[in-house]
């Protein structure tokens, strides 16, 4: 089996991105061969992240360990992405979550992949080394009509808890829910090498965001979020093709699809690498 295909870029992305997130908060963490570990330490019952990297010959191997890690860090809740569907943890009081495609788009220019607006739209200019094109939205009512959507990269620590407040509220993360500015994303974030964050605005006001994360070999996109009330008017497809316009545009980029969002994946030109099961527990029960 091809060890260093797409699907596997995607998984050691998703790593690094939570090895980043872990540097950022201080929180303990574990590498292992094809596993990697993050104990995500806000509170005793935060959840936990556990990414399978690698296939296994053994599902029982992973299972242990897993389990070793949990007992070691009395872990309460938490969440273990497979993307080879070999485990089984109902033992350990899990529940499967329907399976998600795992998607890549390749480098390089392609159809409705550039920061350019939808046909019909008109178009300004921003300010700022990484400012994207500013983009006037179709229009959906009168009271939209002359709406104007921008894009533009949180550089600074208020940009970034704008960013975090659009994807607590909108992805949703009920977890971070009621928002408090640095608990999702703390500052230290924007320090980590690779990491970038991502805003888009209608009018002046936070409307979605998405992060990214280049490790060097791909640039994988997380927690791709809208708000409700700015849904339908084309802001996550703004901010993906800016974030494919000017994040690293010469490597592949990486992401795990919801059922929603697949659809505007595929035509900004991402496919299906396989698919990653979700194994989620809430309670030391289940």
């Amino acid at each position: 089996m091809n060890t260093n295909s797409r699907l596997e870029q995607a998984n050691d992305n998703a790593a690094a991105f939570w090895l980043a997130q872990a540097r950022a908060h201080g929180w303990r963490y574990r590498v292992r061969p094809g596993l990697t570990a993050v104990r995500c330490a806000r509170t005793p019952d935060d959840s936990q992240r556990f990414l399978v990297t690698r296939p296994y010959a053994q599902p029982a191997d992973v299972e242990k360990q897993l389990a070793e890690l949990l007992a070691e860090w009395e872990t309460v809740r938490f969440t273990v992405e497979d993307p080879y569907g070999g485990l089984d943890l109902t033992r350990l009081g899990a529940v499967r979550m329907p399976p998600m495609p795992v998607m890549a788009r390749e480098p390089g220019p392609a159809d409705g992949a550039s920061a350019e607006p939808a046909a019909g739209a008109t178009t300004g200019a921003t300010t700022g080394a990484n400012a994207a094109p500013t983009v006037e939205l179709p229009v959906v009512s009168k009271a939209r009509e002359g709406s104007v959507l921008t894009v533009d990269e949180a550089a600074h620590g208020d940009a970034l808890a704008l960013v975090e407040r659009t994807i607590v509220d909108g992805f949703p993360l009920p977890a971070r829910q009621p928002w408090t500015r640095g608990e999702a994303l703390p500052e230290r974030l924007l320090g980590e090498p690779g990491c970038r964050a991502w805003l888009g605005s209608v009018d002046g006001a936070p409307a979605g965001a998405c992060l990214s994360y280049d490790d060097g070999d791909a640039t994988g996109v997380y927690w791709v979020a809208t708000l409700p009330d700015q849904r339908g008017r084309g802001v996550a497809r703004a901010v993906l093709r800016t974030v494919l316009a000017h994040a690293h545009p010469d490597r592949p980029t990486t992401l795990v699809a919801t059922s929603a969002g697949e659809p505007l994946y595929r035509e900004l030109g991402f496919t299906g690498q396989g698919s990653t099961n979700w194994w989620t527990r809430t309670s030391p029960g289940g």
